[in-house]
């Protein structure tokens, strides 16, 4: 056989093989049609016998990037399907989900997506009772408007969020773009909140977002695992930079080599941008350059988790550029380790989160006493770490700042968190810290990425190993 009639034979094998793989609609497997059932009806039960719920999903991406739902649809649905709705119909206790038809042009370029032309299937992946085209949602609105009482409508009056997003940075950047006299655009929430204002004036419109924060902030068990693989693949990503680490390297190649660990483990992508931060550029909380190399004498802070499946973590460890830390910063950093573990001995359920804080603090408060301290700068760091009150620093989910609040009352199992006791000497402008996430259990707390070195000379010894950065010849580099 001819150079020629192997290329015609390969491409027509791959062409094939490629259609094959097409024609499988892709849908996740985490999560069963029953769990999803059971979240839609505590929505169903939180608005009421009186009341409908309406949440919008993502809308398709512009470019070549990868398509991801926004997470409050995904949560009641598991779908990925671009510009989904749902509604929830307190009277009758259904769920209706109204779709996008095919677009075939889009499939035989992408593969299939699922559709409104796909409803049997959609209904028992899913557990709604009823698939129908995007545009009869419109039609459907109107029915419950032929006869009052009119039912409230319960929507996201919150931002959706997205790839990479948490609703704290999503409010922050819409605040700046409405202070731009030349942007001022509402957010796509606001403007189906609008939409729906102006087209149905009869509803009463009210805020779907407590009620699914409330729900999310507690994770199943399902959830749980999840994030123990997101926190696994943080924790084992931030290890390899770790082992990468030498002098004169740029810090963009440690955030390369745990991004590598986490899309060789399944994370479709990062959940939030990498801070890799080399001396006083730790002291940025949000740093994101990462273009500055790696000196003799810096410290290093990595903070970083992949987005696995819809979830992830946030994790960080610090370490020495050169492989050992000098007397300074092991005072430093000793200092805040023994606040972790202090704080990881006292998180349990059936208290708040201000008493573990003050039980902690207590606790350091004796090993201040008998600490000398090399500075007077860092004795006053030290001991303002006593009262600073947010080393249990926020809710992780599926976004990184994740939904809800763990502080409003006593710890229950099941709420995920980050425990992050953090110092800052800014007469020297540095910054330490360690972080993990873990769960809060029956009796007590499971960090999910403990795992990863804490102490000294486990980070010293680490670093003595090759990383894959080191597998790379010289001129790569």
């Amino acid at each position: 056989m001819g150079w020629l009639a192997i290329v015609w034979t390969l491409c027509a094998w791959l062409l094939a093989t490629g259609v094959a793989a097409q024609e499988t609609h892709f849908y996740q497997t985490d999560f069963p049609a029953e769990e999803l059932r059971e979240r839609r009806g505590r929505v169903l039960e939180a608005i009421g016998a009186n009341a409908i719920a309406l949440v919008q999903g993502a809308p398709n991406v512009q470019g070549f990037r990868v398509f991801r739902q926004s997470n409050e649809l995904y949560y009641l649905t598991g779908l990925e399907t671009p510009h989904a709705y749902l509604l929830l119909d307190g009277r009758s206790g259904k769920s209706h989900l109204y779709l996008p038809h095919r677009n075939e042009r889009r499939e035989r370029g992408e593969g299939k997506t699922l559709s409104a032309e796909d409803g049997e299937l959609i209904r028992e992946l899913t557990g709604v009772d009823e698939v129908l085209g995007i545009e009869r949602l419109g039609y459907q609105l109107w029915r419950y408007l032929l006869r009052a009482p009119f039912p409230t409508l319960f929507t996201m009056l919150s931002p959706a969020e997205g790839q990479a997003q948490s609703r704290d940075e999503i409010l922050i950047g819409q605040g700046e773009a409405i202070a731009d006299p030349w942007d001022g655009s509402p957010s796509r929430t606001g403007r189906f909140v609008a939409l729906v204002r102006e087209r149905y004036p009869q509803f009463e419109i009210a805020d779907l977002t407590p009620i699914l924060d409330g729900m999310r902030l507690i994770k199943s068990p399902r959830e749980i695992e999840l994030m123990r693989r997101a926190s696994q693949l943080a924790a084992e990503g931030i290890m390899e930079a770790i082992r990468s680490t030498e002098v004169g390297l740029i810090e963009y190649q440690l955030d390369a080599a745990a991004r590598y660990v986490f899309l060789v483990g399944g994370a479709r992508s990062e959940a939030y941008r990498s801070i890799t931060a080399t001396g006083t550029n730790a002291y940025f909380g949000h740093y994101y350059r990462n273009d500055s190399p790696l000196a003799d004498g810096d410290l290093i802070l990595m903070d970083y988790a992949p987005d696995y499946r819809y979830y992830t973590s946030d994790v960080a460890r610090m370490w020495p550029a050169n492989g050992r830390f000098s007397l300074e910063q092991r005072e430093l950093y000793g200092w805040i380790l023994r606040y972790y573990k202090e704080l990881l001995a006292r998180i349990r359920p059936g208290v708040t989160e201000e008493q573990i804080h003050r039980e902690a603090a207590d606790a350091m408060r004796q090993v201040f006493e008998r600490t000398e301290f090399s500075k007077e700068i860092y004795r006053r760091a030290a001991l303002a770490t006593l009262d600073f009150r947010g080393h249990l620093s926020h809710p992780v989910g599926m976004a990184v700042h994740d939904v809800g609040s763990y502080r409003s009352g006593p710890l229950q199992p099941g709420t995920v968190f980050s425990v992050d006791p953090m110092m800052w000497v800014p007469e020297e402008r540095l910054y330490i810290r360690i972080e993990d996430v873990g769960v809060v259990t029956e009796d007590g707390f499971d960090s999910f990425s403990g795992f990863a070195p804490t102490e000294i000379e486990d980070i010293e010894a680490l670093m003595r190993e090759d990383g894959i950065v080191q597998l790379q010849p010289l001129g790569s580099r």
